[in-house]
């Protein structure tokens, strides 16, 4: 059963900083022109991927992870689906925020993931930022300064460039700024606690609910920078580099010019096509593959190939 590729369709989520760019950069067919993010392979219950071709067509994800294990590697699962991967269009900067861990997930929101994600930009406009940190000693200094409304003093900005990643642990204060895409992968959760939203208001005139007491029982003191060790590998017509290693995902980026063959080493993995074009042949079933292209390759695939000019991110638990 499914010796192929489940490809699926993206979920969008309108958003208040929402843009067109997933429409103008990937092609999808959004709804609205504040378009803030493409669930791109999701079994979340906010939003689960449907399944585009196989047995299971039409039906969702989470219906998959929780009706057929043996795709996923095991006779049977516990727990939710564990990994999110969305693309986020920053047309207008996102709050600035912060999510909870595994154990104040479960004890106060009663959910089984905390999230910890990781950002890889796909597109930004000159000049750049997203907020990572935090400039505080300790929870009574981060509130004093919150309070006094010290923003600019207490937010660390960084630069940022198309190709650059980032790893966000649970605990980080942090914000997309305006004009950055990212692709985002993470644990499966959809807890925020925001801290600040620039005091914007809706069409409707309302302000959004901050969560300051939350987030700063959460927050990382003192904070500091997680840059997780790459490397990378030539093997032929395959250029593979490590971004992150962590016990929730792992990352790597893929570049392939011509052809790639290799036996499926995981329980199952999770690839999004993020640039060029090519295919995915499984045996001797082939399947197109083109930029905005989001598929899993279950456990039943025991070895695959790859041909093209292709960008892509691949992930697993």
């Amino acid at each position: 059963m499914y010796e192929e590729p489940i490809f699926l369709e993206p979920v969008f989520q309108n958003r208040i900083w929402g843009g067109k760019r997933l429409h103008t950069l990937f092609g999808y067919n959004i709804p609205s022109d504040k378009t803030g993010e493409a669930w791109v392979i999701s079994a979340h219950e906010k939003g689960p991927s449907i399944i585009a071709n196989g047995l299971l067509k039409g039906r969702n994800l989470m219906e998959a992870w929780n009706d057929n294990p043996l795709l996923f590697g095991k006779k049977q699962r516990d727990g939710d689906f564990p990994l999110l991967v969305k693309i986020l269009d920053a047309n207008e900067s996102l709050s600035v925020q912060v999510h909870p861990d595994a154990g104040y997930a479960k004890e106060m929101e009663n959910v089984p993931y905390g999230k910890a994600e990781c950002w890889y930009v796909l597109d930004c406009e000159p000049d750049s930022q997203i907020i990572l940190g935090h400039r505080a000693e300790s929870r009574q200094d981060f509130k004093e300064r919150v309070d006094a409304a010290q923003w600019d003093e207490l937010l660390m900005p960084v630069s940022v460039k198309k190709g650059d990643f980032f790893y966000i642990p649970s605990g980080t204060v942090h914000a997309i700024g305006e004009g950055i895409m990212v692709l985002e992968i993470q644990q499966s959760s959809d807890i925020t606690y925001r801290l600040y939203d620039y005091d914007r208001k809706s069409n409707e005139g309302n302000t959004r609910e901050l969560h300051i007491q939350s987030a700063i029982d959460v927050i990382n003191f003192p904070y500091h920078a997680v840059q997780p060790s790459q490397n990378s590998v030539n093997d032929g017509d395959l250029e593979s580099k490590q971004l992150i290693k962590e016990p929730y995902f792992t990352v790597y980026h893929w570049i392939i010019r011509g052809k790639v063959d290799t036996p499926l080493k995981m329980d199952y993995l999770l690839i999004s096509v993020i640039g060029g074009s090519g295919e995915i042949s499984v045996n001797g079933n082939r399947f197109a593959l083109a930029k905005g292209t989001h598929f899993i390759l279950p456990s039943m695939v025991e070895s695959y190939g790859i041909e093209g000019n292709l960008e892509l991110m691949v992930t697993h638990e």
